[in-house]
């Protein structure tokens, strides 16, 4: 049961691979203003801060993979909506300066995407209250890093290829692609047979369903500060991923096919993480782990600011996704070992509401850090602006979160 679980997740980031690519490389053919550019992506954020507590209170209150399955028919119902939206209007007009072509389909892309969130909110915290059941204990982090070896692979090597060189076919055709693998997730889900609900600790009422989840991490500090490191590491790599489409097109010069590769070859650092990171939590403890991977977060942003080409900027993008990938892979287990089974999925949205929850801001800080500083510097180093401020606010999260670790994190 376990691999086509696997599997389903692999079918799924396929997906979201493959839609990184094309809602980014979609908007900025309707329109080139920065900030309505960062619409979509916030459309796709938002929702982790608006529904993660309700997606928690579902998630203890239902069978999981139910949730899983509904949810990735939504994601496969809006996909396929979008890709006949773009098929119908094609070919796309110029895209303005100011302003958008096509205000109609720019809005449905908009209220697609905040679907697709939506379902992403609900789906993927089932999916993480559901994997303790399938595995033991002392298998987390090796399921974990299995888990999300194949999530890489579909999210983040193969998928943004695949989605720039369909996008190189038809702009339509990435999002057409993305509805027939939610198809091939639903199947895979569907023939997993088991009980995944969780038991009740009490009467049905959303109040005290999520005061008991609040109370439990309210108690562990250690749960909260790394829900609030995780949290400011997403805003600032979401101010500077929002930066990256636009630096990459105007700045370097490069193609849709060339900004595919260098996130899959970015993907080969988290791949790289996924298999040693097992490994490097046996050798140093997942404290010391943890504090070394957040050590890297500011020479990767500073890497990406000054990165003068394709090469050197995959390079920074490698070291953090090995470095995101190895502290998710610390802290996600030590969050699903220490969570009872009947909590997990209220105290895991809490927990992911904050570390989630940063992200659309970090996407309006972007947006309107270039727009102000556009007049002011140009527009080059508008563009490459939120990589600096995403290094600064790195190393005072570093200095901080360090002390915070070791003074909570288990030793061992």
């Amino acid at each position: 049961m376990l691999m086509r679980f696997i599997l389903a997740s692999g079918a799924t980031n396929l997906a979201d691979g493959v839609a990184l690519v094309a809602w980014a490389w979609a908007a900025t053919l309707l329109t080139r203003d920065p900030l309505l550019v960062a619409l979509v992506p916030l459309a796709l954020r938002l929702p982790w801060f608006l529904f993660s507590l309700p997606a928690g209170i579902v998630t203890d209150r239902v069978d999981r993979r139910r949730l899983i399955l509904l949810m990735d028919a939504l994601r496969a119902f809006s996909f396929a909506f979008v890709g006949l939206a773009v098929w119908s209007l094609s070919p796309l007009p110029a895209a303005p300066a100011e302003g958008v072509a096509l205000p109609g389909l720019f809005a449905a892309m908009v209220l697609a995407a905040a679907l697709v969130g939506m379902a992403e909110v609900f789906r993927d915290n089932a999916a993480q209250t559901m994997l303790p059941a399938l595995v033991g204990p002392e298998r987390l982090e090796a399921a974990n890093g299995r888990l999300w070896s194949v999530e890489l692979i579909g999210n983040a090597l193969a998928g943004p290829a695949l989605g720039a060189a369909l996008i190189g076919v038809a702009v339509a055709l990435p999002f057409a692609a993305n509805a027939a693998a939610y198809g091939v997730a639903l199947a895979l889900v569907a023939s997993l047979a088991g009980r995944f609900r969780a038991e009740a600790t009490g009467p049905r009422d959303w109040r005290r369903e999520l005061r008991e989840g609040f109370d439990f991490l309210k108690g562990l500090t250690i749960l909260r500060d790394l829900a609030l490191i995780t949290g400011v590491w997403n805003l600032l790599h979401q101010a500077m991923m929002v930066a990256l489409v636009l630096h990459v097109q105007e700045n370097l010069e490069l193609s849709a096919a060339v900004y595919g590769l260098i996130l899959s070859a970015a993907a080969l650092g988290g791949i790289g993480g996924s298999i040693l990171g097992p490994r490097i939590v046996a050798a140093l403890g997942g404290a010391r782990t943890a504090q070394v991977m957040l050590l890297a977060s500011a020479p990767a942003f500073l890497g990406v600011a000054l990165a003068p080409g394709a090469w050197t900027l995959a390079l920074s993008m490698a070291l953090f996704e090995f470095s995101g990938l190895v502290w998710n892979l610390v802290v996600v287990s030590h969050r699903q070992r220490i969570i009872p089974p009947a909590l997990l999925g209220r105290v895991n949205s809490l927990y992911r509401l904050i570390a989630t929850g940063m992200m659309p801001l970090g996407l309006v800080v972007s947006g309107a850090a270039m727009a102000v500083a556009e007049p002011v510097l140009g527009r080059p180093a508008a563009l490459v602006l939120p990589f600096w401020l995403a290094a600064l606010g790195a190393a005072g999260l570093t200095v901080w979160g360090w002390n915070a670790i070791g003074r909570g994190f288990p030793k061992g």
